[in-house]
């Protein structure tokens, strides 16, 4: 059975103003009005969106807003792949972020259809905590991210407010799920990544990790130069 949220994501209404109205004001949310998890989200966004030729998979791009913005700052050989499992997310991402260096795929974040070892920058945003089974979805990030490269994955956790009782069954029933303060951190570990940092801004987290290159060459994501 369907959640609320996944049935919201198939919504062909719900994705027209997912993009410019409901993504914003959710974004508020996580800082209760305030404007931390905003300012690092910005912040964020242009750390992921510097020039460089890079391969990067955006997992659960809904619309494609990160997806566009990362592909319009990529140089070289450069592209940034969005995938989703929305139909209606991704005929809107084809319709409002359709840039040269960008492309849309339907599929399943459980198995995505890559080869190991694929990407330099691997990104997960504001959607984890949406997805049925997500701790999976986390290996997988790990198994097609390169040697050297980076994952990013901004999501939900747990904090006072949502300790308090009743919060956590009743978000569970509409299909969002509150993760515990180090699930996320120690899922890479146990997927072998040992460069892990999170940051906690209201009531969400914003993991980045590095996958350990075993030969000891230069890190691939490091290296990409404005071209």
């Amino acid at each position: 059975m369907e959640s609320i949220a996944q049935r919201l994501m198939r919504n062909e209404y719900f994705a027209e103003i997912y993009e410019h109205l409901w993504r914003p004001t959710f974004t508020r949310l996580f800082s209760l009005g305030g404007r931390s998890t905003a300012d690092f989200d910005r912040a964020l966004r242009a750390y992921l969106a510097r020039p460089g030729d890079r391969l990067v998979l955006d997992v659960a791009c809904g619309p494609g807003n990160y997806t566009r913005e990362i592909a319009d700052a990529l140089t070289g050989k450069g592209r940034c792949i969005g995938i989703d499992f929305s139909a209606p997310m991704l005929a809107r991402a084809a319709q409002t972020n359709a840039v040269d260096r960008a492309a849309f795929l339907r599929g399943d974040a459980h198995a995505l259809p890559f080869a190991d070892n694929t990407f330099d920058v691997v990104t997960c945003l504001a959607a984890l905590y949406l997805i049925p089974d997500p701790l999976p979805v986390v290996d997988e990030l790990v198994r097609v991210t390169a040697p050297g490269g980076e994952i990013v994955v901004f999501t939900s956790v747990r904090t006072p407010l949502t300790s308090l009782p009743g919060v956590r069954p009743l978000a569970g029933a509409s299909g969002y799920r509150i993760f515990d303060d180090h699930e996320i951190v120690e899922r890479f570990r146990r997927a072998g990544l040992d460069e892990v940092e999170q940051t906690i801004t209201g009531q969400g987290q914003y993991v980045l990790a590095r996958k350990r290159d075993p030969n000891g060459t230069q890190d691939r994501a490091a290296d990409q130069k404005d071209r």
